[in-house]
């Protein structure tokens, strides 16, 4: 701890934003970064407490308070050192991570937790530009061979570890571009994609072998991959969609947020792709997650007429009881950036049916609803008598988050258990499936979550396959 009295003489200061009239004009990251001075006094804000509860609020279990403290002396580069020790990528945590570890900090107990999320966005920022950043070529090989399927976070994360334990990787993609979601789920303005591209050049230097369109179980043999890799990691995300079956559903106009988003990514990419844009339409979007938000950033600069978002819970309270919830993730009302360019947010309304005229959708009726626990305890939700109402809507977004992997195709040809919710079973221990020599990590075995949990997962599944292979490893879990 640097400055014991640090978090008393130095107040909270995050990084800044372009105005709005400026950035909803453009694509590109608007983010304004701290100078390296501001991120040491930030640094100096952290309590190094007894019991750190940020490493616990972290999925990582960064070490937060150890380059907190180096950023704050100036030790920038072994500040990289510490926070690579436990994060593959922490240029991306550090732009679309909703910050658990702030939430948990022992200074959100007033409602001032140390700046975490953009110290750590600073050290990996700076560690590119001085050219720290190298790879990683193994000592030895194996001469085992692990083929992983899909090039999200949690398959990145995996097949970078095990290329470093001298295994020789194959990553499988079936989009053109290699990331996941992380290039074709969150938008350029959040995150732009030249940040997966310097990786992706790292991991092949580390001796990561990519191919994209390559969708194994459709047009690959998922026999294949058994018959020539030593194992096999199944990191293909959660992709099945929740549905909204209400009268009106097959009117056009209504999709789903991934088949809305990836067509601007693409855009943003150079690629001249047809299909629908939110310009001159009145928009909806069903959901009030993150993506939710996406889509409302992404019909902003497409210019839109009109965005209305509806969420099927009650408005959140502003802020958390924390005596009740620190130092867990608390249930508050959380505004984005997306939000702050335009759009009217309803709560507590289900959608009861679309209408349309000539094949596409006009409009649409809601309801209000209101929620009540019953006898045994459970939350039930009941429409609001008399509350009904209509909205434009040329455009509708569902954006309800994600049930389970998709079962036809790769997991159905390897035959994987699932679990009761329809994901791949395994453990966080060996992560193995039912399936000998085949594993699973992120969405597709814990279901649709963070880019934290997924670098997790994917972290912990390589030092599981490696232990599987040699018998031992030295990969930190």
């Amino acid at each position: 701890m640097g400055k014991p009295t640090g978090f008393m003489e130095i107040s909270r200061q995050d990084r800044g934003q372009a105005p709005v009239a400026d950035r909803i004009h453009h694509y590109r990251e608007f983010v304004i970064p701290l100078s390296d001075e501001e991120v040491g006094k930030q640094g100096a804000r952290c309590m190094d407490c007894g019991i750190p509860f940020c490493h616990n609020g972290c999925p990582l279990n960064n070490l937060i308070p150890d380059w907190n403290d180096l950023v704050y002396r100036g030790n920038w580069r072994r500040a990289l050192e510490v926070l690579h020790a436990t994060n593959n990528f922490p240029e991306l945590t550090g732009r679309v991570c909703p910050a658990p570890c702030e939430a948990s900090c022992t200074l959100n107990i007033n409602d001032k937790p140390v700046a975490i999320k953009t110290i750590e966005c600073a050290i990996i920022d700076r560690a590119w530009e001085e050219g720290w950043i190298e790879p990683h070529i193994p000592s030895h090989r194996t001469g085992m061979r692990v083929a992983v399927v899909g090039s999200g976070p949690a398959g990145l994360a995996c097949a970078q570890q095990l290329a470093r334990a001298g295994h020789k990787v194959h990553v499988y993609e079936k989009h053109d571009r290699i990331g996941g979601l992380l290039r074709y789920g969150i938008p350029d303005f959040k995150m732009e994609k030249h940040l997966i591209d310097r990786r992706i050049s790292q991991m092949h230097a580390e001796g990561v072998n990519f191919h994209p369109l390559t969708h194994v179980g459709v047009d690959y043999p998922a026999k294949r991959l058994l018959d020539e890799f030593d194992a096999v990691v199944l990191a293909g995300g959660s992709e099945r969609p929740r549905d909204l079956q209400v009268p009106g559903r097959e009117l056009g106009g209504i999709l789903f947020a991934l088949d809305f988003l990836p067509l601007q990514n693409r855009r943003v990419a150079g690629d001249r792709v047809s299909g629908v844009t939110a310009a001159g339409k009145n928009v909806v979007v069903i959901g009030g997650g993150d993506t939710g938000s996406d889509c409302i950033g992404t019909s902003v600069r497409q210019g839109a007429l009109s965005i209305t978002q509806l969420e099927i819970l009650p408005r959140p309270p502003e802020h958390e009881d924390k005596p009740l919830t620190w130092p867990l993730w608390p249930n508050k009302l959380r505004t984005s950036s997306s939000h702050e360019e335009g759009a009217r947010r309803e709560w507590a309304v289900s959608t009861k049916a679309f209408h349309g005229e000539n094949g596409h959708v006009t409009h649409m009726t809601v309801v209000r609803v209101d929620w009540q626990k019953d006898g045994a305890g459970n939350w039930r939700m009941a429409e609001v008598p008399g509350s009904e109402f209509t909205l434009k809507a040329d455009l509708v977004l569902l954006a309800m988050g994600f049930a389970h992997p998709v079962h036809e195709g790769l997991l159905a040809e390897v035959g994987v258990a699932l679990d009761p919710r329809g994901n791949v079973r395994a453990d966080t221990v060996g992560y193995q499936t039912s399936v000998p020599r085949v594993f699973a990590a992120g969405d597709m075995r814990r279901g649709q979550s963070l880019v934290v949990w997924a670098i997790r997962e994917g972290r912990q599944c390589a030092r599981a396959v490696d232990e599987f292979l040699m018998g031992r490893s030295e990969l930190p879990g």
